[in-house]
């Protein structure tokens, strides 16, 4: 049974998800730890002689230490790269909370130190029109990591999602600050500090921007020691 299992989370879209959580898999390997990972809903899926496969999904694979079957990691893979819900309606499926928490139940009982949940976009982003995707981790109880992209507006989206979080009745396990671009933000080490100082959760690392990402290279700029405690 997975010891430890955190919900992924960004401040919006794009905002380097799924490489801060490739990232922290491969830091936890050096540590000597057993990992999976999934990402339970993915749109922009590719058509392949094997079916429906997400690049993000993929890296998952790469990354985790334990193998797992495609559909384990990425139970519901939809075309249109568009809002999971939008894309969901339009494959003719219904995705609700209580059906992706069966999902993630199922790996939790894996043999493993530590679980990856990657989200879809931001914290509030629809399952359907009566659900957000904060319904999954929230069945679940499971602590949230958040990505926050340095770029304009992040402190705002950063306070925001962590309040959002907290109001829901999860605790934000940690943060991970993520280049998207490869010219550094205006005032970035200012941002950095008011990030730490009010976040109230522990930065595990600021990774720099790489024009072809390397979840191993990007690993060494974590601690994710936080992450095994207590």
């Amino acid at each position: 049974m997975a010891r430890k299992s955190y919900f992924v989370t960004g401040t919006d879209t794009g905002v380097g998800k799924t490489m801060v959580s490739a990232a922290i898999l491969e830091a936890a390997a050096v540590l000597g730890k057993r990992t999976v990972a999934m990402k339970p809903i993915a749109s922009g899926c590719d058509d392949t002689p094997e079916g429906l496969r997400n690049e993000d999904a993929l890296i998952l694979m790469e990354a985790m230490s334990e193998p797992l079957g495609y559909d384990q990691v990425n139970p519901v893979a939809l075309k249109p790269a568009i809002a999971p819900h939008v894309a969901a309606a339009q494959a003719g499926r219904t995705v609700t909370a209580e059906r992706l928490v069966g999902f993630c139940r199922g790996l939790q009982m894996r043999p493993a130190d530590l679980l990856l949940v990657e989200g879809a976009g931001g914290w509030r982003v629809p399952l359907n029109d009566r659900e957000t995707y904060a319904a999954l981790p929230g069945l679940l109880e499971m602590p949230v990591i958040m990505v926050v992209p340095l770029r304009l507006g992040c402190i705002n989206h950063a306070l925001l999602t962590a309040e959002a979080i907290r109001r829901d009745g999860l605790a934000v396990a940690g943060w991970v600050a993520n280049r998207p671009v490869a010219e550094v933000m205006t005032c970035e080490q200012e941002t950095l500090e008011y990030l730490v100082n009010h976040l109230g959760a522990p930065c595990m690392g600021v990774l720099p921007w790489q024009e072809r990402a390397d979840p191993k290279t990007l690993a060494t700029s974590l601690n994710v020691n936080c992450l095994f405690e207590n």
